[in-house]
Parts: C-alpha cells; structure tokens; sequence
C-alpha cells in the first residue's frame, strides 16, 4: 500500500491522503463525490443493506460535511484503481465504485474501531475491491 500526503495526529485530517492498493485507491470523500454518492444511496436495495434513509442532495452534502469535520470518522471513497491509472488527470467520480469508513468505537481507546465497506457499482462486486479496501483502512488506522 502506497500512502502519499499522510497528516498526522488524528484521522480526521485526511484532507490530503490517497492510498493506493493493487486494486482499489482510496481517496478522501469531498463535496466532488457527492452527486454520485447520492445516485447509488437512491437505489433501495442499498438502502436495505446500509440501513440508511433517502437524504436530499442537499442532505447528503450536509452530512459529508459533518463526517469529514468529526473526529471519530475517516471516510474514504473507493476507486477502481485499474480505472483511475488508465484515466489520469480525469474526475474521480467517473472511477467511484464506493466507500469506506472508520470508526473510532471508543473514545478512551483509539485503537477500537469500527470499519464498514460499501461496493456499491454492482459490476464490480465479487472482484475484491471491498477486501482490499478494508484491509487498506486497517493498515492506514493502524499508523495513524
């Protein structure tokens, strides 16, 4: 895993943090991300598997907002790596397949925490990208 841009001190600060897998790149998720974001979280079936509830566009920035400002969250975007190295210097969104997200479970210790993994393109299901990511966000927490 190659990390590029690390901040220190906590994990909230990944403002300007890209980790690259063999498969997957992990990127920050901005206000950028959004617009696809919101598209996939439309669909029911997530929906059902993440248990979460439709938000307006509006919502949805709102609530990127409030996970890259709060300090016991570290969300990144998940791209398709192969993708992303085949398009350089080409928008992100276009190489979004989901997300995944770290979350610091116990304020006392910073070493519990929770990760979730969301591939939400359905094409690229079952090709090891959330396995990759997941062990990524495990490394990446574990440094920090």
């Amino acid at each position: 895993m190659l990390v590029q841009g690390q901040e220190a001190a906590t994990m909230r600060l990944n403002a300007n943090t890209l980790l690259q897998g063999k498969k997957v790149v992990l990127v920050p998720y901005t206000s950028e991300h959004v617009p696809r974001y919101h598209e996939w979280m439309q669909s029911e079936e997530l929906q059902r598997l993440t248990a979460s509830e439709p938000l307006s566009l509006e919502q949805e920035h709102a609530m990127q907002h409030s996970w890259r400002e709060d300090a016991d969250k570290c969300t990144f975007i998940v791209l398709d790596a192969q993708q992303w190295r085949a398009q350089p210097g080409s928008a992100e969104e276009g190489c979004m397949v989901g997300d995944v997200n770290l979350f610091l479970t116990d304020p006392g210790d910073p070493t519990v925490a929770e990760i979730e993994v969301m591939i939400a393109e359905p094409s690229c299901r079952g090709r090891g990208l959330g396995t990759e990511a997941v062990l990524m966000m495990m490394a990446y927490g574990r440094c920090e």
